[in-house]
């Protein structure tokens, strides 16, 4: 559906291709050029930012962007000192965030737990085979029967499309290379969120019973006898009696239950759901309401530079939990080489470049394969996948003076970094027999035999190399700074880090002290990314996030989901990536809906602007209040007057549906884009939907300003 289609009445299309498309989205080169400016030392240290602007920078910068307040409190501490508190989030109280996330207890189990009691597809299958018994606890058993039923029957039709026979004939096809295909579809199959009981083997018949079951047997029945009743029905049997419910009656059975309760009932249908839905739901959350911004932005940076992909593989989910919460964000501002270890021994890392399989061409292991050339499971040989992101992308960068031998030397070296047992969860483990031996030669020094401390070593010359330190501080001034951030700057930044041994903390103190990063050149340099769009827009107004899934959505439509970057670079700072005339309409609607309350979030724009009634203020004084908070009252003339005409107009025409119902369908696809299909609890909650802004009139203003090319710009 293209994004025109969210406007759900003809005349408002038109207004808006008439003047708004002209005067706001029509200035991709405006934003463009912000984001490449000229630096000239002498020009740059006489143009110091002016000291009214010099809080909104360091807000813009070092935040997703600021709360309404956020500006006042900062001058009232002061930004000295303010950064400094940032740079040590240790000694900022989180506890309202803490409090948010209680709500998702499975985010708080460790990696074994989580995979034991929400189990993979990797692990369900295991459990077909007969690899893996079936847990003995009642709740665990249950969910694990159900997955296993379900997958029973996707293999049987799986089977059967691959033999190219009518449904109930023999099954005469190659079972191997039935279960190939199978194991392609399982993932993307698990992270649909389509209604888990559209399903065409569920009869007309078996849905009225189930529908006639669930209002007169369990919906009204106590939370903890509701969820035994799910858990005692036969597996496969939660399908069709969840087709059965009405929506009133999907909210009804969730009333009263505990956050643990509701995550066993997503578990019945689809552990991956669960895992999957709120990994990204943390996060969200964590962006938009943590008071360790600098700490958010930090985690976001490295989980982009150290990027594995959400969907690589049956384990990704599982392993991302542990990744960002224990190897990225307890590292995000202490010592790279610290960083880079964990991320090489992380089984998220391990698993998403392949190493976990790598094997050397002389090691033991290589040799009894050899020996056995008959065996099923053949050695997969050497894998150099994770060796040369290491050295281009985590470490050195592409000029950083490596061969493809060295990248072949180093993939030795990592031969026999695997993970323990993915099935149980289990971390990293060092596999001598997998492991290639003998001395190694990386960029001219040799590597002694030494197992594991190999990799360590390797490590170690990699994060304290001069052509690490300009590459990191290169990629940290590009996102603090600007696309083109000027030379000095990261060459200062880049004896910084040599000088305290991979310190970023230290780095980060260099960049924000810097002469370059106050002048007038930088100020509102940077356009937003479409993560940073989003998270800016909804913490900009203060929002309540009510469904998060909603939220994740539209990240998805703009083309940048948490998670979401198939290959290993991750997604691009810069804005000629994401900043054309369609982006910004794309960007408009989103504000709109947000602006509207259809965006999963709940706003109280009359409150933000502090006024008791609607019809209070005119739309040019609210306009003006709206961009004071918004904007610290920096709109380009021309924005500001089509703003006011726009709204005037549009609130003059009577009732209107403004966009972003479609935002709240995670089925929806857009066009080159990787949908977020984060809703899971939809799965089973439909909550109440948030009323409508009372104040129509403010909230098309504020949609208006938030889509505005003076609110991409931070």
């Amino acid at each position: 559906m293209p994004y025109s289609s969210f406007f759900a009445a003809g005349r408002f299309t038109r207004v808006l291709a008439a003047s708004l498309v002209l005067s706001l989205v029509l200035q991709p080169a405006l934003l463009m050029a912000a984001a490449s400016p000229p630096w000239h030392s002498k020009h740059t240290a006489a143009q110091a930012m002016a000291e009214q602007q010099r809080t909104a920078h360091a807000l813009n910068r070092l935040t997703f962007g600021p709360r309404p307040g956020d500006l006042e409190r900062v001058e009232a501490i002061g930004i000295k000192k303010w950064i400094e508190m940032q740079l040590n989030p240790e000694q900022i109280d989180d506890s309202l965030l803490e409090a948010r996330l209680q709500s998702f207890p499975a985010m708080h189990l460790s990696q074994q737990d989580l995979l034991q009691n929400f189990p993979s597809a990797g692990v369900i299958r295991a459990v077909a085979d007969g690899k893996v018994p079936l847990p003995s606890d009642r709740v665990e058993r249950a969910i694990y029967q159900n997955q296993v039923a379900e997958y029973e029957e996707k293999r049987q039709k799986q089977a059967q499309e691959a033999a190219k026979q009518p449904v109930g004939e023999p099954i005469t096809a190659d079972p191997a290379k039935a279960a190939a295909m199978l194991n392609e579809s399982v993932m993307a199959d698990a992270m649909a969120l389509e209604d888990v009981a559209n399903s065409p083997s569920i009869t007309v018949h078996e849905q009225k019973l189930y529908a006639d079951l669930a209002s007169t047997q369990i919906v009204n029945l106590s939370p903890d006898q509701r969820l035994g009743r799910l858990v005692n029905m036969k597996p496969g049997q939660l399908r069709g009696f969840m087709k059965g419910l009405t929506p009133e009656e999907r909210t009804q059975l969730t009333a009263g239950m505990t956050a643990q309760q509701k995550e066993t009932m997503v578990a019945l249908v689809n552990p991956t759901l669960l895992v999957a839905g709120e990994l990204l739901q943390t996060r969200l959350l964590t962006d938009i309401y943590s008071q360790r911004q600098l700490q958010a932005v930090m985690t976001d940076f490295w989980l982009n530079h150290f990027n594995v992909y959400l969907k690589k593989g049956q384990f990704a989910p599982w392993y991302l939990v542990d990744y960002e919460q224990n190897v990225i964000a307890p590292h995000a501002m202490g010592k790279f080489e610290d960083l880079l270890v964990a991320t090489a021994k992380s089984p998220a890392m391990l698993f998403y470049l392949d190493n976990h399989s790598s094997i050397g061409p002389h090691s033991v292991a290589a040799m009894r394969a050899q020996a056995n050339p008959a065996a099923k499971n053949r050695d997969p040989g050497l894998n150099e996948n994770y060796a040369r992101e290491l050295m281009e992308l985590h470490t050195l960068g592409v000029d950083g003076g490596y061969t493809q031998k060295d990248v072949t030397e180093v993939a030795r070296v990592f031969t026999g970094w695997t993970i323990e047992d993915p099935r149980k969860g289990a971390g990293f483990t060092f596999n001598e027999r997998r492991h290639e031996p003998g001395p190694k030669v990386v960029m001219g020094q040799t590597i002694q035999e030494g197992g594991e401390q190999e990799g360590l070593e390797v490590l170690h010359r990699l994060a304290t190399s001069p052509a690490t330190a300009h590459h990191l501080s290169q990629q940290l001034a590009e996102r603090f700074v600007s696309d083109t951030p000027p030379p000095a700057l990261v060459d200062r930044m880049a004896k910084t880090y040599l000088k305290s041994d991979g310190d970023i903390r230290q780095v980060l103190r260099t960049l924000f002290t810097s002469p370059e990063f106050w002048s007038r050149e930088a100020y509102r340099a940077k356009v937003k990314t479409p993560e940073e769009f989003v998270l800016s827009a909804v913490r900009a107004t203060g929002g309540e996030v009510q469904r998060p899934a909603v939220v994740l959505n539209a990240m998805g439509q703009l083309g940048m989901p948490f998670f979401g970057c198939q290959t290993p670079n991750g997604y691009s700072w810069m804005a000629g990536v994401w900043i054309n005339s369609g982006d910004l309409l794309s960007r408009i609607n989103i504000a709109l809906a947000l602006s509207s309350n259809k965006l999963g979030t709940a706003t109280d724009l009359d409150a933000l602007m502090k006024i008791n009634k609607p019809d209070a203020l005119d739309s040019g004084q609210k306009e003006t209040k709206l961009e004071a908070i918004f904007l610290e009252g920096e709109l380009n003339p021309q924005a500001r007057q089509t703003v006011l005409q726009q709204a005037d107009q549009l609130a003059a025409q009577g009732p209107l549906v403004l966009p972003g119902s479609d935002l709240a369908k995670p089925g929806a696809k857009q066009p080159g884009t990787m949908p977020i299909r984060a809703a899971f609890v939809q799965v089973m909650d439909l909550p109440t939907p948030i009323p409508a802004p009372a104040d129509k009139q403010a909230a098309l203003v504020a949609g208006l300003l938030l889509g505005s090319p003076d609110f991409q710009k931070r």
